[in-house]
């Protein structure tokens, strides 16, 4: 068994504080990836420096493209794409499923593997259609990790069907490397109901802050992205909200206020929906100049709510219910079956051992609050797991978290940020 982490105790006395969250996972991967793509170099400001985008710039860096790290800024410098390569994705989606169509723009062989779980997750829809672009590559039949992508410098894109109802990143991985392709490329997604719109949304609004022509067709769920150059940036990387979203919790919980830095006023992060959610959970929320302040007396209220667009709040949100006044459905969140682990059976599993009610349906998690006690809240790798056991255990003694280091994958130091916030 990895090594265990004492969840630290507050209890129902109350929070003030002030949180600088690292930048977005989501955002800071995009952006290398159209930086690397572009015309001219780019400068990513504050982005985050965890172990998901360490996989991302390092994949880039083995397919030939420059980028040197000062301070708290990263300059990319475009290159000509190139292999052999060998990439190890970790167990990152965004990496796993954006660096194969990048990889089929380089000149050579870019292989791809990472850790055990990887070769489980879906990449099937990434593989097939850039088999129909005409790209070769080898899986053995697998249509999974590991495989190895034979570039052949270019690619002619045209009109291709995917069906991304496991993950909007399949859809996110052909749009963003459209605007190289020589007829750019016209996506139709021909599954059940896409998951996680915002990122959709987010894909295509840098997309178009990076210089390409995107036309959306919502009703035929249908994306045109056309040939073009892209260009360079000077950005900086928002906060990453749903990371926001264990910190939120902590007056949730124990009464209190806390301010999350930089909130930004307008933005395609899925976290933002936080502000909206936590109110109707009992919370009141502010967003000013200075960022987002929730304020809450500690009293949680259940919630009947579809986390389809929003399913990375899950394990948090179910912390939050199992610790309610009142029973919670969490609802469209079916699609967390092929996350980093199987988020719903971990859920249930987890809060259950530790005196929880949580009955696990399909697509859904029904949470009952009961009172809970100590015990070991597994991780099963899973970044998201571990901060939803850390929730837990500011009102539950000798709660466990097994390998807290998981966090890494989005936050690097979440254990020591965790302890600064409740004074421990």
């Amino acid at each position: 068994m990895s090594e265990l982490w004492s969840a630290p105790v507050r209890g129902k006395k109350a929070v003030h504080a002030t949180v600088t969250i690292p930048g977005s996972k989501s955002v800071t991967n995009r952006a290398l990836v159209l930086a690397a793509l572009a015309d001219s170099p780019s400068i990513l400001r504050r982005p985050l420096i965890s172990r998901d985008t360490e996989l991302m710039k390092a994949g880039l860096i083995a397919m030939g493209i420059g980028i040197s790290q000062e301070a708290d800024l990263w300059r990319i410098t475009p290159g000509a794409l190139k292999g052999p390569a060998s990439i190890d994705v970790g167990n990152a989606g965004t990496v796993m499923r954006f660096l194969p169509p990048v990889a089929a723009l380089a000149h050579g062989e870019v292989s791809f593997d990472g850790d055990a779980r990887s070769h489980e997750r879906p990449l099937a829809p990434v593989i097939k259609a850039l088999e129909k672009l005409g790209v070769t590559i080898d899986h053995h039949g697998r249509f999974a990790l590991p495989l190895v992508v034979h570039g052949k410098g270019s690619l002619q894109g045209g009109e291709i069907e995917i069906d991304a109802s496991a993950s909007s990143q399949f859809l996110s991985a052909l749009l963003l490397v459209g605007p190289t392709m020589s007829q750019g490329i016209t996506a139709r997604h021909i599954g059940s109901q896409l998951p996680s719109m915002p990122h959709i949304e987010m894909t295509v609004a840098m997309l178009r802050d990076f210089g390409a022509q995107v036309d959306v067709d919502a009703s035929s769920n249908t994306w045109r992205v056309h040939p073009s150059a892209l260009h360079g940036k000077d950005m900086v990387i928002e906060p990453d909200l749903s990371n926001a979203a264990p910190f939120l919790s902590i007056p949730m919980v124990c009464g209190g206020s806390i301010t999350i830095c930089d909130w930004p006023l307008q933005t395609t992060q899925p976290g933002d929906q936080l502000r909206s959610i936590l109110t109707s959970m009992g919370a009141q929320i502010v967003l000013d100049s200075k960022g987002l302040t929730l304020t809450s007396s500690g009293m949680i209220h259940g919630i009947d709510i579809d986390l389809h667009d929003v399913g990375e709040l899950t394990p948090a949100l179910a912390a939050l219910a199992a610790l309610a006044d009142s029973p919670s459905h969490l609802r469209g969140i079916g699609h967390l079956r092929l996350h980093e682990t199987d988020r719903l059976a971990a859920l249930a599993t987890e809060i259950n051992s530790l005196g929880g009610n949580v009955i696990e349906d399909k697509d859904s998690l029904r949470i009952i609050p009961a009172p809970l006690h100590g015990g070991v809240f597994h991780t099963y790798d899973d970044h998201r797991l571990a901060t939803a056991g850390a929730v837990l255990g500011l009102v539950t003694e000798g709660v466990a978290v097994e390998n807290v280091g998981t966090t890494a994958k989005t936050m690097p130091d979440f254990p020591g940020m965790w302890s600064h916030v409740i004074g421990r």
